[in-house]
């Protein structure tokens, strides 16, 4: 179920964010990601921290990803890591390439 639920989400050409909004490295990279102009509908996060499945999710992020923590920063169905894989990635200028790549950018 977990695994139907995160597939169906990260499918397309948008970026998600699997977060739990107490997290410090979260907040890091929603803050990235606001930086950027999305197109509609491009952006999304999905707060986890409420969910009766979350500590599912959280293991299949393991199996999917290598990590089970939050921020689980997805670029179509590409994990990119989580918020200081993000900020990293900004930093160094490759974010907004691989934004443009899935069409996400006005």
């Amino acid at each position: 179920m977990a695994q139907q639920f995160v597939q169906a989400a990260i499918k397309g050409d948008k970026v998600v964010l699997f977060i739990k909004p107490t997290c410090p490295y979260c907040v890091t990279a929603k803050d990235v990601l606001s930086k950027y102009k999305f197109k509609p509908g491009h952006l999304e996060s999905i707060d986890i921290s409420g969910r009766a499945d979350m500590q599912d999710l959280q293991q299949y992020f393991l199996e999917l990803t290598g990590a089970r923590t939050v921020p689980r920063v997805f670029i179509g169905e590409k994990c990119i890591g989580g918020g200081s894989d993000v900020a990293a990635l900004h930093k160094s200028g490759k974010l907004e390439g691989m934004l443009q790549t899935i069409g996400a950018l006005m």
